[in-house]
């Protein structure tokens, strides 16, 4: 198994580097931004979606992604489930997900597959860093392999009462949240840990349905709605339970408010905190627990530690850490998108969608 894991990165970045080396030059841009008003009936609130694209291309697009990610059985053993969704899923994603069915003028079941397409194959790499000041910076690359998402990629801020209540990056049709923001209180973002679930990923979908187990991105969604702050973030995201291991990485609003969770279904395997009293005043996460070395194909923890260490913790800011993940191979052929982002600052959140090339600008 773990041959056959360091085998299959090994294509992985072969493929990544190919498209550097050979794909057509494209620009960064930024996403489309959305309002979603949570005062809205779930399955209205995602109607913004078509102020934007096109219900023909979003049919297209999540076709193209199931066809090519999901085994055929899984339409089967998704079938029940649609007939009674809201027994499986709560509310208010059983309503989101039906308004959304209607959308992209699919069916019910494709939607359902689609959101749980997405939840377990985040290839991400993910860094929280504080500098001499005591600010708190969170940038992350999120890394999949469907070219078609740089065009469904899109930010959403969500909005209550007319104040926004939470914002992140996300694609069209998906209900979660791998990158989010409360604004004034703490950051997150979401790495798929390992890569030995990957065989399994659909048993756990079907799983979290009947054991009530919440997917990780819901959980991050979850998350933004009701902690007050980093350190009720920080227990919620390490303690509820979840449908399969990932990594939580929390930014919050003061000096060393930074932490990796790495997350077990049933809850932490480990709590690896900033500390910038040690020197240790950034944290690097991808895919592996950052006590066991990566797969020798894989050096984007390497590259990120070294840009880190060379910025130096008095020159860290938005903009170098933008630089960080710039560099390859912590950006690289399959990253979709760029966000850096710090909760006491949160008029400065920025996502970037990102060409193969990973030119910076």
């Amino acid at each position: 198994m773990a041959r056959c894991s360091v085998l299959l990165f090994g294509l992985w970045w072969s493929v990544a580097a190919l498209c550097l080396c050979l794909c057509p030059a494209q620009k960064t841009y930024f996403p489309p931004t959305l309002n979603i008003s949570l005062d809205e009936d779930p399955e209205l609130r995602w109607n913004p979606l078509l102020t934007v694209f096109d219900t023909d291309f979003l049919k297209k697009a999540a076709a193209e992604i199931i066809d090519s990610t999901v085994p055929k059985w899984v339409h089967h053993a998704v079938a029940p489930v649609v007939k009674v969704l809201d027994l499986f899923i709560p509310q208010p994603y059983a309503g989101e997900i039906r308004g959304l069915a209607s959308h992209f003028g699919g069916s019910l079941s494709d939607i359902i597959i689609l959101n749980f397409a997405y939840e377990m194959t985040a290839f991400c790499t993910s860094i929280v860093a504080q500098d001499t000041k005591g600010n708190i910076y969170h940038g992350r690359n999120l890394d999949y392999p469907h070219n078609i998402l740089r065009n469904l990629t899109i930010n959403v801020i969500f909005q209550k009462n007319g104040v926004v209540l939470y914002q992140g990056t996300t694609f069209a049709g998906y209900i979660g949240l791998w990158t989010a923001q409360s604004p004034n209180k703490f950051t997150v973002s979401g790495d798929q840990r390992g890569s030995e679930h990957w065989r399994n990923w659909w048993k756990n979908a079907v799983s979290a349905l009947l054991l009530r187990r919440s997917p990780v991105s819901w959980l991050v969604r979850e998350t933004m709605e009701v902690a007050e702050d980093f350190k009720d973030a920080v227990m919620r995201l390490s303690k509820i339970p979840i449908i399969t291991g990932v990594y939580y990485i929390v930014g919050g609003v003061r000096a060393g408010e930074g932490v990796v969770i790495t997350r077990d279904r049933k809850g932490p395997a480990d709590i690896w905190p900033l500390e910038p009293v040690n020197g240790e005043w950034f944290r690097v996460e991808t895919n592996y627990d950052h006590w066991r070395p990566p797969p020798e194909m894989d050096h984007r923890r390497e590259m990120a530690n070294k840009a880190l260490n060379a910025t130096g913790q008095v020159n860290i800011n938005m903009d170098t850490l933008y630089q960080v993940l710039s560099l390859f191979p912590v950006c690289n052929g399959i990253t979709v998108y760029t966000t850096t982002m710090s909760a006491a600052h949160p008029q400065r959140f920025t996502s970037r969608v990102r060409p193969q090339d990973c030119r910076p600008t």
